[in-house]
């Protein structure tokens, strides 16, 4: 994680951790975030983005749902999509 900023650090670390174990979330996995100014507010919109991603990739995966390769294409060249004029 080289180059990102501490929030975004403390985000992805708890990010990963609600994802991969959210059982052994404790008080101390969330106080980095503390640290940073992070109130209960923001900590609960956090819980609740990683929970409703983590819940949309999963009903993804289990309609067996493909990323269109239009998007494929923009994640791996980081040319962003264009909506069509009309």
């Amino acid at each position: 994680m080289r180059g990102l900023t501490p929030r975004v650090r403390g985000l992805c670390h708890v990010a990963e951790k609600m994802s991969a174990t959210p059982t052994r979330m404790t008080r101390e996995d969330w106080q980095p975030l503390r640290d940073l100014g992070f109130g209960d507010q923001e900590l609960l919109e956090v819980g609740h983005v990683v929970g409703i991603f983590n819940l949309l990739t999963r009903l993804a995966d289990g309609f067996g749902l493909q990323v269109a390769p239009a998007i494929e294409e923009a994640a791996r060249t980081r040319v962003p999509l264009r909506r069509p004029i009309s």
